[in-house]
């Protein structure tokens, strides 16, 4: 099979959370430019409209929050509506609370936790029980980082979450796999986003760029063909509860 055929998503409805800037905006549009109607979901609609009319016919802007509960049904009917059934989910939607253990507060704990984690549990519920509702196969794809298995001062809850997505990849792989759904997660190094650029623009994360074989900090392009080929039924059709890891080599060097 050709490559073009390989990663050929056309008659996927891909559902991408945190599509409103950053890893989102960039999965959208590489899913969009490969075949897949995708579903923009967000909390920032201005630049989900944005997103939307540049990626034009194939794309839904959704606002939504994914820590309300209850509004994660009512987002999938949307997305049925226009599109039908979503067949692979992307849950990339996360935040940081950049402070030390001891002075994290509940309520930081719990932004984080139910950003991170329940949010990623739930979304993932819902869009399983559809699909084997509908009878379909389909992907659902977590975004861990290598957090998850290295730690770094002063980003506990984050590190701690991210350890629970890779977790949570496994386990719901092998509850799934049974029902034609594959499980899998990307785990990115530093990645140059709004979220990371200030950082990784300062003199002070020299020492960060210095620790990564590669040198460099990634862009979201070299997430590309890992996000495809997870996407891809046809790629990686015999592929699930895998968390692929890619940071220019810094697991390792890690120390």
């Amino acid at each position: 099979m050709q490559a073009a055929q390989l990663f050929d998503l056309t008659g996927e409805v891909a559902l991408v959370t945190g599509a409103s800037s950053g890893l989102g905006s960039r999965f959208a549009e590489v899913l969009a430019s490969h075949g897949a109607k995708v579903v923009l979901a967000a909390r920032r609609v201005d630049r989900l409209t944005a997103l939307g009319e540049k990626i034009r016919l194939a794309a839904l802007a959704l606002p939504l929050d994914i820590t309300d509960r209850s509004a994660i049904g009512r987002a999938f009917d949307r997305a049925e509506a226009a599109f039908g059934p979503v067949t692979v989910l992307v849950n990339n939607a996360g935040v940081v609370v950049a402070k030390r253990f001891l002075d994290h507060t509940p309520e930081d704990w719990e932004r984080v936790r139910t950003t991170n984690l329940d949010a990623l549990w739930f979304m993932a519920q819902e869009a399983a029980g559809r699909m084997i509702k509908a009878g379909i196969a389909g992907a659902i794809i977590n975004i861990s980082s290598i957090l998850g298995y290295r730690v770094t001062a002063g980003n506990s809850a984050y590190c701690v979450t991210k350890a629970a997505v890779a977790q949570m990849t496994a386990a719901l792989a092998l509850e799934l796999a049974r029902h034609k759904i594959r499980v899998n997660a990307i785990a990115p190094g530093y990645i140059t986003t709004e979220m990371t650029e200030a950082y990784l623009a300062s003199p002070v994360s020299e020492q960060t760029r210095n620790a990564i074989p590669q040198r460099r900090a990634g862009s979201p392009s070299d997430l590309d063909g890992v996000l495809l080929l997870l996407a891809s039924r046809q790629a990686s059709g015999y592929m699930t509860g895998s968390t692929i890891v890619v940071d220019g080599g810094h697991m390792c060097a890690f120390v």
